[in-house]
C-alpha cells in the first residue's frame, strides 16, 4: 500500500477545500512547488495533484505550475481536474505527468473515456467521487443519480485498473474515514483502489489496513498533513510494516 499526498491548487496557491465547497477553504502556501518538494523530501514516492480551477471551470488552468511541478520534484505525478477531452489529455501527458486522473468525463463522456483508455492504457486513472450513495462531478458541485458501486463496475468494465475512490462528505473534515462505504465500493469492482476522504490520523490508515481487503492499494492524504496531525514519514512507515 502506498501513502499518496495531495497538492490542491486554486489561484496559484496550495490550498485544501473542506468537503470540497469554496467556502470552506484554507491556503497553506502561496508556493504549491516548495509543497511539493517538501512531499518528497519527507519521502513521498508518488505525488495527487488537482488543478480545482479546473474542475470548477471545466478547462485546465494551473498547468504551468503542474510542469515545475513534475520537472522538479522527479517523482510520478497524477493529475486531475478540468481534464475532459482529449487535447487536454495529451497535452498534460506532454509535460511529463505520469497518470491522468478522470471524474466527469467518467460519468458525462463514455467515449472520452474509452478512447483515453485504448491510446495511454494504465495511464489513465478514473476518480470515483461519491456523496453518500450517489457520484458527484464538476468539481464536486453537482450530485448524480449515479451510485458509486455502478459507476465503479462500468469502469472496470471497460478494461480500467485502477480506481480512485472519495468519500466527499467526510473529506478535509478530519473525522476519519468511512470504512464502511470504502469496503462496500471495494466489493463492487476488481480494479485497485486508492481511497481518499477523511484521513486524519495513523490509525485511520490502520484500520484500513485492517480491513484486510487486497484491492485497495493506496491511500491519498491532504489536510492531515498540512495540519501534521499526520507526519508523512510515519504514515510510510506504517504502510511498510504492515
Amino acid at each position: 500500500m502506498i501513502i499518496i499526498p495531495a497538492v490542491d491548487i486554486r489561484n496559484g496557491c496550495c490550498v485544501r477545500l473542506d468537503q470540497g465547497r469554496l467556502e470552506n477553504e484554507t491556503i497553506y502556501s502561496k508556493d504549491p512547488l516548495f509543497i511539493a518538494k517538501l512531499w518528497k523530501a519527507q519521502g513521498a514516492s508518488r505525488m495527487h495533484v488537482v488543478d480545482l480551477d479546473g474542475a470548477f471551470m471545466g478547462i485546465i488552468h494551473n498547468l504551468a505550475i503542474i510542469e515545475k511541478i513534475v520537472k522538479e520534484v522527479g517523482i510520478p505525478v497524477q493529475v486531475g481536474g478540468g481534464i475532459r477531452n482529449m487535447e487536454t489529455i495529451e497535452d498534460v501527458f506532454s509535460k511529463g505527468v505520469h497518470k491522468i486522473v478522470l471524474g466527469t468525463a467518467a460519468v458525462y463522456d463514455t467515449e472520452l473515456v474509452k478512447k483515453a483508455k485504448k491510446k495511454f492504457g494504465s495511464r489513465i486513472i478514473i476518480s470515483v467521487d461519491a456523496v453518500g450513495d450517489k457520484v458527484a462531478i464538476g468539481g464536486w458541485k453537482d450530485v448524480t443519480s449515479v451510485a458509486p458501486g455502478e459507476l465503479g463496475k462500468k469502469i472496470c468494465g471497460y478494461g480500467f485498473k485502477e480506481i480512485i475512490f472519495t468519500d466527499i462528505k467526510r473529506d478535509g473534515m478530519m473525522g476519519g474515514p468511512n470504512l464502511e462505504s470504502i469496503a462496500n465500493f471495494a466489493s463492487k469492482v476488481k480494479a485497485s483502489i486508492i481511497i481518499a476522504g477523511g484521513i486524519t490520523t495513523l490509525k485511520d490508515i490502520k484500520n484500513i489496513i485492517n480491513l484486510k481487503i487486497k484491492n485497495i492499494s493506496g491511500i491519498i492524504i491532504g489536510k492531515a498533513l498540512y495540519t501534521e496531525s499526520i507526519k508523512l514519514a510515519d504514515a510510510i512507515k506504517l504502510t511498510v510494516t504492515n
